[in-house]
């Protein structure tokens, strides 16, 4: 079976979930990714498609006005709530 034919046979909303899950950054990635603004946007990107596909176009706003400050630096990461605890 062609990749095509593979990709046909799974939902929209599956392979948009399946992009997220991908670009999702990963407990074990989030120190050396939580700053990396392409990482970020894109995470945001793929979580608004998800939205728009669940028909909850508010919710794909703000995750798109999420990537938009991450991309215009208008946003950072703030500081992991583990550093600078006793």
């Amino acid at each position: 079976m062609s990749q095509t034919s593979q990709l046909n046979e799974i939902s929209t909303l599956e392979l948009a979930q399946a992009l997220i899950e991908r670009l999702s950054i990963s407990p074990d990635d989030w120190h050396r990714l939580k700053s990396n603004r392409n990482s970020r946007a894109s995470e945001q990107v793929a979580a608004a498609m998800v939205f728009l596909l669940k028909n909850q176009p508010q919710e794909a706003q703000a995750r798109l006005e999420q990537a938009i400050g991450w991309l215009d630096k208008s946003i950072s990461a703030p500081p992991c709530e583990s550093h600078g605890k006793k």
